[in-house]
């Protein structure tokens, strides 16, 4: 069993036989005419190692350099290793690679497998690309940001500086008509692919069942049944470790388990993908990694669980939050493809079939999600301050984009028309990102620069001193770790350190994890965080929330810097962080906090509050009581709080409540210039219409039902005060003199009298100028409704005579009279009871 790339020569199939060689003639074709092109190959077609090698005879490349683009480290050195075994040369001569933290070239070296940020570093401080012929750009359909953007700018260099520089675009998956309108409206070339049939089965995860559960069990279930090895595709890198867990007791002898993500060190990575030893079986727990680029060998059987980890940013926050989400159809397409690399093979997928048709089709492209702060230094380093002038696929969303500019302005990396400044040249030249890169400058320049390096190492290399969520147990085993990566590692920070200050060294001077958080923040002084109640409780800079488990270590912490959360921005779970002194953070930021008199409603007590505040942004450094001073803010945060409040809090009587629903019937009836007294006109309003009437009141039980009654007095227009109580009475008062108030909350004003009370009366009562007939309940003499009017002459002529059949025998001393409009009307004393 061998490990090889897609359609690797040599893995029982020569260079002549695989899929893409009937494709080149087209592609040199292509690259001779219009210099362009893009080349769809699906999976086992051999692209990723044939195409570069067949064209190192082309004779447009004289001695130029081919540069082919990976996404992935993992990838780019197996692509380089497999080329040089194929001209059976070492790594580093004819082929080589450079990635992050690791490179093998030579003056020899004329095919060079990079990651994307490489080459994008590359370009932007050469953009005329001296001595390179040809860029391909491997796996575009992923649609990373750093892809993207090396593909823009090298379409920038084609167009304005070298028009002989040739550029592929080169994927399994991919909307060629996209890339080859944007490349120039260029040909696409087509390949046959190479892939054995794979017969898909789908094994439901159970609702609420832990993925890691349900993978250890369909992976044990297809070892029994099926032969090969295994390949399982899982979100995250706790996910894998969980399940290799569960996994490792139930598998037989003769099976090796194998884990493979970012954050492993490369011989680890190597080892995970290189052939099982013959009569043995591996099982390879992989995140997206493995998705394209990699076939291993021997793989029959994949797994998927269909989730993957994507990173979001969110501007409002400033956060860049990892998601665990559903993959789309195209990552679902390519998981599947790698069983059938080698040999007929089998996929078993965690979700319901019909489930796939729901899929999104593609992944949305990371410029579409991600920081933009390296964007914007990046394109300022190349004179561009808009993007949308630049000829990306996707232009970044503007609000990502104002963000991520007012972040590098904050860093002093811009001016304010945009171009980079010397600290922003800087910060460009550190490949890191620019809040990483200021906050190694800002603390190399007072001696601190080995502990910044290796803060910004452990941020950006997963794995390197453990998962504490205290940094400075981080530090403290690093800096006791040995091995490879560990050693690659501090080579990388004494770089970035070199970098940022050439005179400074890797020295023992500033080095104290106790100074961790001081560091930190200089590069995330947005996520400063101060506690706020219960331990593991914080409140950021930003002002949002975070929270620890209230037993770690940190949860106590007066003062964090924090440079991981993840999850909702209001109570988001701090990953990573470090605890920092009140003074520090006031020697370090002291141009940026303010004081002053801080005045709000406080809820609990139902009041005004004035305090004297030393703050950064959200946090509070300093506080003390003070008495509330009288002014338009005490008495804008009285009237806001009396709103949030609701005005059912407000001191309110009956009569009070009778009044405003008068004065509501009069806006409903008569329209202006009756006010309007709707919950939501009164709540907007309350520091024009009732404060005025509560001089110096700043407490909720300080208000007293005069104030707000002689407010909503207030309100009245002018001069029509005296029209309210013949617009709408309070009162009927009725033919027996004894009146009965109006209720104006129901759907229509209404008066309940008794009906004795309104004998004599022929013409229906009415308000507001005649043009509301009052509602009557009439009620028996135990005031008992009987019945309801609009019209009481009417009733007095057709109801009545059956009302009074029924009730006089009930009520035999109470006035009957066949003709109630000629009886006088009898007052009554209310019944006892």
């Amino acid at each position: 069993m061998t490990t090889r790339d897609e359609g690797l020569p040599g893995a029982g199939l020569s260079a002549s036989e695989l899929p893409v060689e009937a494709a080149l003639p087209g592609l040199r074709a292509a690259l001779e005419g219009t210099g362009a092109a893009v080349l769809v190959a699906p999976p086992g077609a051999g692209k990723t190692t044939r195409v570069p090698l067949a064209l190192l005879d082309a004779p447009w490349r004289n001695d130029g350099r081919i540069i082919v683009l990976e996404p992935r480290r993992l990838a780019a050195r197996a692509a380089a290793r497999r080329m040089a075994e194929t001209l059976g040369e070492p790594v580093g001569r004819t082929v080589g690679y450079r990635v992050r933290m690791e490179s093998k070239i030579s003056a020899a070296t004329r095919i060079e497998i990079v990651t994307e940020g490489v080459f994008t570093q590359m370009i932007v401080d050469d953009p005329a690309l001296e001595g390179i012929a040809a860029v391909l750009f491997d796996e575009a359909h992923e649609r990373s940001l750093d892809g993207d953007l090396g593909l823009a700018l090298a379409i920038e260099t084609r167009g304005a500086l070298r028009p002989d520089l040739r550029l592929v675009v080169m994927s399994a998956t991919i909307e060629a008509r996209r890339f080859a309108d944007v490349l120039g409206r260029v040909p696409v070339v087509e390949s046959a692919g190479r892939a054995f049939p794979v017969e898909t089965y789908y094994r439901p995860r159970a609702p609420g069942g832990r993925v890691e559960d349900t993978m250890t069990d369909a992976i044990v279930a297809a070892l029994a049944e099926e032969e090969g090895s295994v390949l399982a595709f899982l979100p995250g890198q706790a996910d894998i470790l969980r399940t290799a867990e569960r996994l490792g007791p139930r598998l037989a002898a003769n099976t090796d388990l194998a884990p493979l993500y970012g954050a492993l060190d490369p011989a680890v990575q190597d080892a995970a993908i290189r052939p099982a030893p013959a009569g043995r079986r591996k099982v390879v727990l992989a995140t997206s990694i493995a998705e394209t680029s990699l076939t291993i060998e021997g793989v029959r059987i994949v797994v998927d669980s269909g989730l993957a980890r994507r990173p979001v940013f969110e501007p409002a926050t400033g956060l860049t939050r990892l998601e665990t989400v559903r993959v789309s159809r195209a990552s679902a397409d390519q998981r599947r493809g790698r069983a059938g690399r080698t040999a007929p093979g089998v996929c078993i997928r965690l979700w319901d079939e019909g489930q796939t048709a729901a899929l999104p089709p593609h992944d949305r492209p990371e410029i579409l999600e991600s920081d933009l702060a390296g964007l914007v230094l990046d394109l300022a380093a190349w004179g561009v301050a808009d993007p949308a002038t630049m000829p990306f696929l996707d232009p970044p969303p503007a609000p990502a984009w104002r963000e991520a500019a007012d972040l590098v302005r904050r860093l002093d990396a811009l001016d304010a028309a945009g171009r980079l400044t010397a600290e922003g040249e800087r910060l460009r030249r550190l490949p890191l990102h620019p809040r990483l890169g200021h906050m190694v400058l800002r603390a190399a320049a007072r001696g601190e620069g080995r502990l910044a390096a290796e803060v910004a190492l452990l941020l950006t290399e997963r794995g390197l001193g453990g998962t504490d969520t205290d940094l400075r147990e981080r530090l403290r085993r690093f800096r006791t770790e040995r091995g490879r990566r560990a050693d690659e590692g501090r080579a990388l920070a004494r770089r970035w350190l070199t970098a940022a200050d050439p005179a400074a060294g890797m020295g023992e001077g500033g080095v104290d994890p106790e100074r961790a958080g001081a560091v930190l923040a200089l590069a995330f002084p947005d996520r400063l965080a101060e506690a706020r109640g219960a331990p593991g409780r914080f409140r950021l800079a930003n002002g949002r929330g975070g929270v620890l488990d209230p037993a770690d270590a940190l949860a106590k912490a007066p003062y964090l810097a924090v440079a991981e959360l993840q999850g909702a921005a209001e109570n988001a779970r701090i990953l990573l962080a470090a605890p920092i002194a009140r003074d520090e953070i006031e020697s370090d930021f002291a141009e940026r906090i303010e004081s002053g008199i801080e005045i709000a409603f406080d809820e609990s007590a139902r009041a005004v509050r004035a305090r004297r505040v030393r703050r950064l942004d959200r946090v509070v450094l300093a506080e003390e009581p003070i008495a509330v001073p009288p002014g338009e803010t005490a008495d804008a945060a009285f009237a806001a709080g009396l709103a949030r409040l609701g005005l059912a809090a407000l001191p309110w009587t009956a009569g009070l409540v009778r009044l405003r629903g008068r004065l509501a019937f009069l806006r409903q009836t008569l329209g202006e210039p009756w006010p309007d007294v709707s919950d939501a006109v009164l709540a907007a309003g309350l520091r024009d219409w009732l404060l005025p009437y509560a001089p110096g009141v700043m407490r909720l039980d300080g208000l007293t039902p005069a104030m707000l009654g002689a407010a909503l007095e207030g309100l009245l227009p002018s001069g029509r005060g005296h029209d309210l109580d013949r617009h709408a009475p309070p009162m009927l008062e009725t033919p027996a003199g004894r009146p009965a108030p109006i209720d104006y909350d129901r759907d229509s004003p209404t008066a309940s009298v008794r009906v004795q009370d309104l004998f004599g009366l022929d013409v229906h009562p009415t308000i507001a100028d005649g043009k509301v007939p009052l509602v009557l309940e009439l009620l028996s003499p135990a005031e008992r409704p009987i019945q309801i009017t609009r019209d009481l002459p009417g009733f007095w002529r057709g109801s009545w005579s059956a009302v009074r059949a029924d009730l006089r025998g009930r009520y035999p001393k109470h006035s009957w009279p066949e003709d109630p409009v000629t009886a006088p009307p009898v007052r009554m004393s209310r019944p006892r009871g």
